[in-house]
């Protein structure tokens, strides 16, 4: 299959989005002074529940740039 450039960057770049969205959001999350994410210093279940998200969003983010870098470096060595 053959991506073309613009769905190559659409993805390239989701998956950079991905990492900053989600990498601000745990350097928050970390931070939390609420009482959400830590109870008297120990993690909470929602600290747990929105580091899985973030986790899977990683790797999300990561296999789907690949994709587009991938489908970019295809184009380049076509051309």
């Amino acid at each position: 299959m053959k991506l073309s450039r613009p769905v190559s960057w659409f993805l390239l770049a989701f998956g950079v989005w991905s990492w900053v969205i989600w990498v601000t959001f745990v350097k928050n999350l970390i931070k939390d002074g609420s009482g959400l994410a830590f109870d008297d210093g120990h993690p909470t279940a929602y600290f747990w529940v929105h580091l899985t998200l973030a986790v899977v969003s990683f790797v999300l983010g990561t296999v789907i740039g690949s994709i587009g870098l991938r489908g970019l470096r295809a184009l380049r060595q076509t051309s």
